[in-house]
């Protein structure tokens, strides 16, 4: 089987937020796949936490490490149909990359965001819960 997951996710991982054992079960035997633009997501989390001071470069290259670690499949996703979804429920393009790669690859939803999770539902996604 296997299991759409998202950057909030990913993030809870390699930053060692309190859900990272449930995400950890949840996620054991399975793939993980995602949107390519998964990277760039990544990427962006961090200076918003450089941003903020939340973060130093160090720790965030040593989370960088984990990340690299995790067996995740990116697959290409359709624009159109991503950008369709954006338009409709008003949501950021990388929010609506993560439920058109549910959608497209016929795989649950591994998500910690709870907007994201209420508008992949209303989708038709099935969302594993932590």
């Amino acid at each position: 089987m296997n299991i759409i997951i998202d950057t909030s996710a990913i993030i809870a991982i390699i930053t060692n937020e309190s859900t990272k054992p449930g995400i950890i079960l949840a996620t054991h035997d399975v793939g993980l796949i995602g949107p390519e633009s998964i990277h760039w997501e990544i990427g962006n989390a961090f200076s918003a936490m450089f941003k903020r001071r939340l973060i130093t470069l160090e720790q965030a290259t040593s989370a960088l490490e984990i990340y690299n670690d995790i067996p995740i499949r990116y697959m290409p996703i359709e624009l159109e149909q991503a950008m369709a979804i954006a338009s409709r429920f008003n949501i950021y393009a990388y929010d609506a990359y993560v439920i058109e790669c549910a959608l497209l690859y016929k795989s649950p939803l591994l998500t910690l965001d709870a907007q994201l999770a209420d508008i992949a539902e209303r989708n038709g996604v099935r969302l594993i819960r932590i």
